[in-house]
C-alpha cells in the first residue's frame, strides 16, 4: 500500500466519512456536502474554470499513468460503413468510401505494431472512440494486440464508445476544446480520412496551429486524394492569396495505409511542394 505524501486526513477518507454521519435536516442539506462531492455544485456556471481544468488533467494525469508518450491522431467520418455493412449506407459515395474504413484500419494496425515495439509508448493510435473511420482506428490496433485512446463527447444523440477502445483509455468529454487539445498534446502525426463538418473542423483547425507556429509542424496526411480535391478547391485558396503558396506544403494526399507509414517515417526528407495538387 503506497503511503501518502503528507500527514494529512485525505479527501477520499473524509467522502468516505460523509456518507456514515447521522440522516438530520442538516446533514441532508445541500450546503453540508463536501465542495468536491457536491455534484451539482461542481455544475454551477460559476464552476466552469474548475470543470475545464478538470477535463484537462484527468486524461493526461491517466495516459501519463499509462507512459504514453506519442499518439497518432485518426480524423474521419462517422457515417462511414464497414465494406460488410455498405449496402446500409446513406447514400452511394458513403458505400464506396467504405474501403477507407479498410484502409483506416490496417494502417492503424501497422502503426500498432510499430508502438509495440516501444512498449506501447509511442505512437499509440487515438480516435474520436464513435463509428466509422473511428471504430476501425481502434480495431486495427486490437487486431494488432495493442492499447489505443478514444476520446468521446456527450452529443444530443446517443453515442457510446465504438467496441475496440482499450477500456481504460476511453474517456469522455463535455468541452470541445479540451477534447481538441488532447488530440493534439501528443500527437506525433495527424491522419484524416473523409468526413463531414467534425472532421473538417479538426483538418483546418490542426492545419491553421501550424501554419500560425502555435504547434511544432507534424504530418498531417489527408486520405482519400480524389475525395479531398473533390470537395476542396486548394489550389483556388492559394491562388485568391488566402493562404500562401507554401501552406499548401503543410500537408500530403495518400491513399493507402502502406504509404501514409513510409511518409510518417520519412516526413522529414519530403520535398516542400511534393503536396501541392495539380502542379
Amino acid at each position: 500500500m503506497n503511503r501518502p505524501r503528507h500527514p494529512l486526513r485525505d479527501a477520499p477518507t473524509d467522502r468516505a466519512a460523509t456518507r456514515e454521519v447521522p440522516d438530520t435536516p442538516q446533514t441532508r442539506a445541500p450546503a453540508y456536502r463536501l465542495a468536491f462531492a457536491d455534484e451539482d455544485f461542481l455544475c454551477r456556471e460559476e464552476l466552469r474554470p474548475v470543470r475545464l481544468q478538470l477535463e484537462l488533467l484527468k486524461p493526461e494525469m491517466m495516459l501519463d499513468a499509462q507512459g504514453i508518450t506519442s499518439t497518432i491522431v485518426l480524423f474521419g467520418g462517422a457515417r462511414i460503413p464497414a465494406p460488410d455493412r455498405k449496402d446500409e449506407a446513406r447514400t452511394k459515395t458513403l458505400a464506396d468510401l467504405s474501403r477507407f474504413y479498410t484502409v483506416a484500419q490496417e494502417f492503424s494496425r501497422l502503426m500498432t505494431l510499430q508502438s509495440l515495439e516501444t512498449g506501447g509508448r509511442e505512437n499509440v493510435v487515438v480516435t474520436g472512440g464513435g463509428p466509422g473511420v473511428m471504430e476501425a482506428g481502434n480495431r486495427g490496433a486490437q487486431e494488432a494486440g495493442g492499447k489505443s485512446i478514444g476520446l468521446n463527447i456527450v452529443l444530443p444523440h446517443e453515442q457510446a464508445p465504438n467496441a475496440y477502445v482499450t477500456p481504460e483509455l476511453c474517456f469522455n468529454f463535455h468541452y470541445f476544446a479540451l477534447r481538441k487539445m488532447h488530440f493534439l498534446m501528443r500527437a506525433r502525426a495527424i491522419c484524416v480520412f473523409p468526413g463531414g463538418f467534425g472532421t473538417l473542423d479538426e483538418l483546418f483547425e490542426t492545419l491553421t496551429l501550424i501554419q500560425t507556429g502555435r504547434m511544432q509542424p507534424v504530418p498531417v496526411l489527408l486520405f482519400g486524394k480524389a475525395f479531398w480535391e473533390w470537395i476542396l478547391d486548394w489550389d483556388a485558396l492559394a491562388d485568391a492569396g488566402t493562404i500562401s503558396q507554401e501552406d499548401l506544403s503543410l500537408f500530403r494526399f495518400v491513399d493507402d495505409a502502406a504509404e501514409a507509414v513510409r511518409l510518417i517515417e520519412t516526413w522529414q526528407d519530403l520535398p516542400a511542394r511534393d503536396s501541392i495538387p495539380g502542379r
